[in-house]
Formats: structure tokens, sequence, C-alpha cells
């Protein structure tokens, strides 16, 4: 088998165990794998040797598409501003499909994830390396002024959350909305920075 060979059979095998997990309610072992799929333990543990490289697998592939779409995003010659709100737009209509889908298995997807998040935190840190080209690029534009990278990064982050975060997606669902995101996203380039406009001048409260 050569290498291109078994790539695309550890990646028909990850999309399985997702499929089953989903149907089974529960996380899918190397055990029941090589019984869904017809093949030997000695099969799967020859394409999965370590313990952790089943949900490795399945971790990318239930990623692969957020990556291809944000890679997408920053190669297209869209003004930035559109950049923004495509890059979390797309990846947030694409988990709402799937929530709305199946809820159940979307959020035990999640639980697991959430789980083992030491092993999903690479995709989360290459999201956050995504966007802060992006902000490099907005600030070119002379948006996020008087911040630097890393302060508009967290700014921007917390401000998208129920966009970018499965666990709010599915509190609010109908709630959320491309329009309310774009409105966010037009509010990021018509006022975020670094200036203080008084928010944090007062020492406390006082009756009006």
């Amino acid at each position: 088998m050569t290498r291109e060979d078994r790539a695309r059979e550890r990646e028909r095998l990850a999309q399985m165990a997702i499929e089953l997990t989903a149907r089974r309610g529960a996380e899918v072992t190397p055990e029941i794998l090589a019984v869904e799929a017809g093949l030997s333990r000695a099969r799967i543990d020859a394409l999965f040797p370590q313990e952790s490289d089943l949900f490795d697998a399945t971790t990318e592939r239930w990623f692969a598409p957020h990556v291809a779409m944000m890679e997408e995003v920053l190669a297209s010659d869209l003004p930035t501003i559109r950049k923004f709100y495509e890059f979390f737009a797309r990846r947030y209509l694409h988990n709402r499909k799937e929530y709305r889908r199946d809820p159940e298995a979307f959020a035990l997807l999640c639980e697991l994830g959430a789980r083992r998040f030491e092993r999903v935190r690479s995709y989360i840190d290459l999201a956050d390396h995504y966007l802060c080209e992006l902000i490099a690029q907005a600030q070119v534009d002379g948006v996020f002024e008087g911040l630097e990278i890393d302060q508009a990064l967290s700014l921007i982050n917390q401000m998208v959350v129920a966009y970018t975060q499965p666990d709010v997606l599915m509190m609010l669902d109908e709630r959320l909305s491309e329009e309310k995101l774009a409105a966010i996203v037009e509010t990021m380039f018509a006022g975020l920075s670094g200036k203080d406009r008084g928010a944090r001048g007062l020492a406390g409260l006082h009756a009006a």
C-alpha cells in the first residue's frame, strides 16, 4: 500500500468512526471500528498504531472543512472587511448545518473534543494564526488603530464567540444569523481601536 493509499484509508475510516459515533451515541473504539469496517484488529492497529491516533484522525477529518474554508478566504482577493465576514460566516454556517442535521450527534462530538482539548488545541491555534493574518491586512488599511495584533485577536474572538464556539451555537441557535454576524463585523471595522473614548474614565457609579 502506498502512502497515498494509506492516507485515503485512514481518512475513510476516520469518517466512518465519526458516523458510527453519531449513530451509537458513544465514542468508537478501534475494536468497534474493526468490526464495523469488516477489517481485522491488526489492520486497524497498523493504520492507527497509537491509542490516540484514531481520535486524532477523526479530529482532523472533522476540522478539514474548516481549514479549507479559512485558507480559501485568506487566498481570495475579497476586500478585507468581506474576508473577515466570510472567515467567520462560512464556518458558522457549516456548524449550524451539522448541528441542525443531528443535534445529539453534534453535541456528542463537541463533548468528546472538549474532553481531549489538548489534542484539539492545534486547530484553534491555526484559526487564531489565520485571523492574525487578516488583522494585519486590516491594519494596513488603517483599521484597529492603536491595537497590537494579539490585543485585536483577543477582542475580536470575544466579539464573535457565539459564531465560533459550537457549545454557544447550540445554546443560542435561532438567535444567531448571518445578518447579526455581518453587523458585528461592520462594527469592528467602524470603531474597534485602542482609543479610550471614556468607557474606562469613571472612578465609580453615581446617580444621574
